[in-house]
């Protein structure tokens, strides 16, 4: 076998950021390494999309827990499971079996509940998508999430934390923007700040993204020591939750990073976002808008190699 065609191409998409997978535009570019792929490995499996054999999978492997890839095109090996409830915290929509991630996400998830647990207002904290038990593509949503290193955080204060599966299907959470999200609304509170501010201020923590108006609005309303405020990225939705990432765990082999968000605390490119909001630039003249290509699905050949025996794994 042509030992290059073994190792295809694994071009990572320019800085993943949103749930969707669409690039972060705050300054920093993703690392592009050459990574080993599946490629011929995959057998008969090579052209599937990789979403229909990760998202049908319904429990981890027992392997070592270890990420693989990157945010968009990776997979994730010995994941454990975030309980449904917790004295702090509920696992939200159930059915999409997404509760799971590497072990340093669980421990995250359920610290910050505990932090959040002590705000006004709030219990606990209502957590959404996770990763699959396997990560990798998901069949509906989200483009990232794939390594078990990110998690959607409802904006959502708790009331309560013994709804039952049926309740957690059916409750929504809310949105705190107004004006296209360029400000926060009457349902953002000072708890809110204080709950991201915690999430950002564990070393664990490589990014936070939020809609333009909570980070504007974090930037003024904060007294205290700003670093924490550089892991805060403003990007398009993200006003029903704030979605967390965690770099790679110390020593990982096969996950790649994000470079870190640039230097500054990102409040001058924050109001910017919320300026072009509020009066967006006009086209210059004589420009011609070039539409979009639209992105194709990942094939089991694109996945990182590791990412075989985890999908083939009892």
């Amino acid at each position: 076998m042509n030992f290059r065609k073994l190792l295809t191409i694994s071009v990572l998409s320019a800085l993943v950021a949103s749930c969707g997978g669409a690039r972060d535009i705050s300054g920093s570019k993703e690392k592009q390494p050459v990574l080993p792929a599946i490629g011929e490995l995959a057998g008969p499996l090579a052209n599937v999309q990789a979403k229909k054999l990760f998202g049908t999978k319904s429990f981890a492997t027992s392997q070592t827990p270890s990420a693989f890839g990157s945010y968009a095109k990776g997979c994730l090996a010995g994941a454990e499971q975030l309980p449904e409830s917790g004295p702090t915290w509920q696992a939200m929509r159930l059915s999409r079996n997404r509760n799971w991630g590497h072990p340093e996400l669980i421990d995250m998830v359920k610290k910050l509940s505990r932090v959040a647990a002590q705000k006004p207002g709030w219990n606990g904290l209502y957590v959404g998508d996770m990763s699959q038990p396997r990560g990798g593509p998901m069949l509906t949503g989200h483009r990232s999430h794939q390594m078990g290193l990110d998690a959607d955080i409802w904006m959502l204060p708790p009331t309560s934390l013994s709804l039952t599966r049926t309740q957690r299907e059916n409750i929504s959470s809310i949105s705190t923007r107004r004006s296209a999200g360029a400000y926060v609304n009457n349902f953002w509170t000072r708890s809110h700040h204080e709950i991201i501010k915690a999430a950002a201020k564990d070393p664990r923590v490589a990014r936070i993204f939020v809609f333009p108006g909570a980070k504007v609005q974090m930037c003024d309303d904060e007294r205290g020591d700003r670093s924490y405020l550089r892991k805060i990225r403003p990007w398009y939705g993200h006003h029903y939750h704030f979605h967390v990432r965690l770099s790679c765990p110390k020593g990982a082999r096969g996950c790649v990073d994000q470079n870190p968000p640039p230097a500054g605390d990102g409040c001058a490119d924050a109001r910017q976002w919320q300026s072009n909001i509020i009066k967006p630039p006009k086209p210059k003249p004589g420009a011609k808008k070039t539409p979009s290509k639209p992105r194709g699905e990942l094939i089991l050949a694109d996945l990182p190699a590791q990412c075989k025996s985890v999908l083939d794994a009892n």
